[in-house]
């Protein structure tokens, strides 16, 4: 349970640091660079610590898949984009190569 919470964090962790960014683009203030980089290394340190558990391929692709399901979430309830079809079979293929994996 514990490899799963540390890479749901760090994944969470991720998005924000996304988020920082994205703001930064939009302002290109030092502060929020040197911010969205800090929180980018916490959610590293997160998924390195996982990797104390989990198998590295494994850890990193359910990391980076729940980072783009939680961004993708963040960003239609906040800039209200929208999802495409083929983003959402991008999601599931992910999700499929999770299962693979973790079976293997």
């Amino acid at each position: 349970m514990l490899p799963l919470i540390l890479i749901f964090s760090g994944g969470m962790v991720l998005t924000v640091a996304d988020l920082v960014m994205k703001k930064w683009v939009g302002n290109s203030s030092p502060f929020l660079y040197g911010l969205g980089l800090i929180i980018y290394l916490i959610g590293m340190v997160f998924l390195s610590q996982s990797f104390k558990f989990k198998n590295i391929a494994v850890a990193s692709l359910i990391l980076v898949l729940f980072n783009i399901i939680t961004l993708l979430i963040a960003s239609w309830f906040l800039y209200q984009e929208k999802l495409s079809l083929i983003q959402i079979v991008g999601i599931v293929v992910g999700l499929i190569s999770v299962v693979i994996l973790e079976l293997g």
